[in-house]
């Protein structure tokens, strides 16, 4: 029996390919995918053929090597268990961090969350790619009440707007230089949405940030401008356009990857002159097997997300775009590697 499986084979080249089926060891768990979800900027990275060191954040390689694969957040149902596996059961159905686009994957038990009924198998594809926002705003330690900005409204930034909400962050802004992200985001609870290279974004954010209106700083600093913010760009312009907008002290997670390191910020001025920090935010950057104030685990992270879907204080409902066929898989990337609107898109693996 083989494996259909999605395998970027050269540089803006997709295809299925039959590979032989995973083993499974003790302590992993053999599921058959019903849904996976394109991260994009990591896909499009991969596909397009970015250095080594530029997908794997401890690898110093600067080489291109092929093949590569990705979809690293799935749901389906569990077929197999090995040895020791007690948390799930053969029929379970489940979400799965760290998986591959693959038709049967087999993973650590660590990596698998039964989920409830009522949350959907398009939800739980959702569950391990929404740890990464997840973590981001953790990071920030956010308060209820305060100021939210999300530079950058892919896959990432719109779960971010989600989950600010949802954390009681008001307002949420969303920014993003394309109409059509900045319409979603509105629909996906964003308080306001905006153009980061609008002359006038500056004074638009700390329009809606007044906070207390007092002056900081030995009276020289404006209060005004978002108390948090997450940037998911990865854009060297993009952070620096924040910087210009949040208030002193703002917390600032570096969600997105910046894989082009050649880019000038004033940091003293735009950081330690206003007390603002920078917070390293890689999904990796979180403890491996306990959950501190502000670094919970991947684990911790996905049943918490999976508890506020299964509790309807986050709907999933319409985020998912599109749903191809595995079949359709080489034009889904090839649209990937040349369209930046490319919209939220899950793999359905029964078809």
């Amino acid at each position: 029996m083989t494996n259909r499986t999605i395998v970027f084979t050269a540089e803006n080249t997709a295809e299925v390919l039959d590979r032989p089926m995973p083993g499974l060891a003790p302590g992993k768990v053999l599921v058959r995918l019903v849904r996976s979800t394109i991260s994009s900027g990591t896909e499009r990275a991969n596909l397009t053929g970015v250095p080594d060191n530029g997908i794997g954040i401890f690898n110093d390689a600067k080489t291109v090597s092929w093949p590569r694969q990705c979809g690293y957040s799935s749901s389906g149902v569990v077929e197999r268990v090995g040895a020791d596996v007690t948390s799930v059961k053969e029929g379970d159905r489940v979400a799965v961090s760290w998986s591959v686009h693959a038709e049967h994957v087999a993973v650590p038990e660590s990596q698998v969350y039964k989920l409830p009924e009522g949350v959907s198998f398009e939800a739980g594809a959702l569950v391990h790619i929404s740890t990464f926002p997840m973590a981001a705003i953790r990071k920030c330690a956010l308060e209820i009440g305060e100021s939210a900005l999300v530079m950058g409204q892919g896959v990432l930034g719109q779960l971010a707007v989600m989950l600010l909400r949802a954390g009681g962050a008001t307002p949420v802004i969303a920014a993003d230089p394309i109409p059509a992200k900045r319409e979603r985001a509105l629909m996906l609870g964003a308080d306001a949405a905006l153009d980061p290279t609008d002359a006038d974004f500056v004074n638009a954010v700390k329009g809606l940030c007044p906070n207390s209106g007092r002056e900081v700083l030995l009276g020289r600093v404006p209060d005004a401008g978002p108390r948090v913010a997450i940037e998911v760009t990865g854009n060297g312009k993009a952070l620096d356009g924040l910087l210009d907008v949040v208030a002193p002290f703002a917390r600032v997670a570096l969600l997105g990857c910046s894989r082009d390191s050649d880019f000038t910020i004033d940091y003293y001025h735009k950081v330690h002159g206003r007390g603002v920090s920078l917070i390293g935010a890689h999904t990796l950057a979180r403890p491996e097997g306990e959950s501190s104030r502000g670094n919970w685990t991947t684990r911790d992270d996905a049943q918490a997300f999976i508890r506020l879907v299964a509790s309807g204080r986050v709907s999933t409902g319409g985020f998912v775009q599109e749903v191809h066929a595995v079949k359709d898989a080489s034009e889904t990337y090839a649209r990937l590697a040349a369209d930046r609107e490319f919209p939220v898109v899950q793999f359905d693996w029964t078809k």
